[in-house]
């Protein structure tokens, strides 16, 4: 390695807080063997959640992604933990919550700025610099390259867990052709810690380091179909994403950064009213939500997942807004979804309309649900019951 070569890395990383990127480690552009056959496993047991580059090739070999790579240039962003003033969430008032990585403006784009400004510097030094950057929706795990560039150590709950920041960081990377010397990986570790894996809503993480995405809360709620009973419980009032796992572990402890202006939370955005979502149109969606990340799959999620936590909450006020889910939406999830909510909430009001759908809804799966709902509100007793659904991420 190079005088010139290792000088270049020491003052990179130096300047990498006028970069606006709170840590920086070199990774080597070797294949990710031992992740390949982790990630062939995960694909054998189901565990995906659709979401991912789908080769597991290029996942795992920079060489297919970048000619002749060098060395991987991994960085962390931390981010908010806290909301400073956050509203309240009360009886005929009831909010959901969007997870902290939708807080701010979208981190794929603040990340990409990052990236694109720490390229620059370095082309100002390099002027034969090769590189080619990625934030999530790329083909290499994020995670992977943090973890062998010394970012942090790979937590039980997935997530890299940095000594410095804790795990609310995002993560990017830029493969090069600088023969720049890796970094080592953190050897610390979560210990005999199980809080994340004892949290977990719904038994997602099924061991330290392993989780079965197509289980998890986060996963659960971009997705635009109906929800099972047992997961509609589950998500509580969440509204996009889920942060317990990252909220109960004991290195995150009292860490809340505020530092990355553009990541800082509007807490009426991310703490929303549920009602009013339930009508939102799509001009006034992308004009709150367009900037976040929360906004890629759309409104139809968030707008159902408002309808699930209202019916968690058991919120009789909400019953007239939910008749009008059930009777006028387009769309048959949202319909089979308030069928769901109206009769967690239960009463005569709700029942009733029930009965009015029954007749008239024409979609199989629509129609399955409000049956469904109907042999709950008048058999289980709902009042009653003991509330099932998932903790509160507030």
């Amino acid at each position: 390695m190079t005088d010139r070569w290792t000088k270049l890395k020491r003052e990179m990383i130096q300047a990498a807080p006028s970069l606006g990127i709170d840590q920086i480690g070199i990774a080597s552009a070797d294949p990710f063997t031992s992740l390949k056959q982790v990630l062939i496993r995960h694909r054998e047991l189901g565990r995906e959640s659709g979401f991912e580059e789908p080769d597991l090739e290029k996942r795992t070999n920079p060489a297919l992604l970048f000619d002749n790579p060098q060395s991987i240039i991994a960085i962390a962003v931390a981010y908010p933990s806290k909301l400073a003033n956050p509203p309240k969430s009360e009886p005929g008032a009831r909010r959901g919550i969007m997870s902290r990585s939708a807080w701010g403006d979208d981190y794929h784009r603040v990340l990409r700025d990052r990236l694109a400004k720490l390229e620059a510097w370095l082309r100002e030094r390099v002027p034969e610099l090769r590189a080619e950057s990625m934030v999530d929706t790329g083909a290499l795990s994020d995670r992977a390259v943090a973890e062998r560039a010394g970012i942090g150590w790979s937590a039980k709950n997935c997530s890299i867990l940095s000594p410095k920041l804790g795990s609310w960081i995002y993560l990017g990377e830029m493969i090069t052709n600088l023969p720049l010397e890796p970094d080592e990986p953190i050897t610390e570790g979560c210990g005999s810690c199980t809080k994340c894996i004892d949290a977990c809503p719904t038994d997602a993480l099924v061991g330290p380091g392993q989780l079965n995405a197509s289980r998890c809360v986060s996963f659960l709620t971009q997705t635009k179909g109906m929800l099972t009973d047992e997961f509609m419980r589950k998500i509580g009032n969440r509204l996009y994403g889920c942060d317990t796992c990252q909220i109960v572990c004991p290195v995150n402890r009292g860490r809340n950064w505020t530092h990355q202006p553009e990541l800082q939370p509007e807490p009426e955005l991310v703490k929303p009213l549920l009602i009013p979502l339930l009508t939102i149109g799509n001009k006034e969606f992308k004009a709150r939500y367009g900037h976040t990340s929360s906004a890629w799959r759309g409104k139809k999620p968030i707008q159902r997942n408002a309808v699930i936590a209202l019916g968690n909450f058991k919120e009789e006020s909400a019953v007239p807004d939910l008749i009008k889910v059930l009777e006028q939406d387009t769309r048959a999830v949202l319909r089979g979804t308030a069928a769901w909510s109206l009769s967690r909430i239960g009463g005569e009001q709700a029942e009733a309309a029930l009965r009015r759908a029954a007749g008239t809804e024409t979609d199989a799966e629509a129609l399955a649900a409000i049956e469904e709902a109907l042999e709950r509100i008048g058999g289980e007793g709902e009042k009653s019951e003991r509330t099932e659904s998932g903790p509160m991420d507030v």
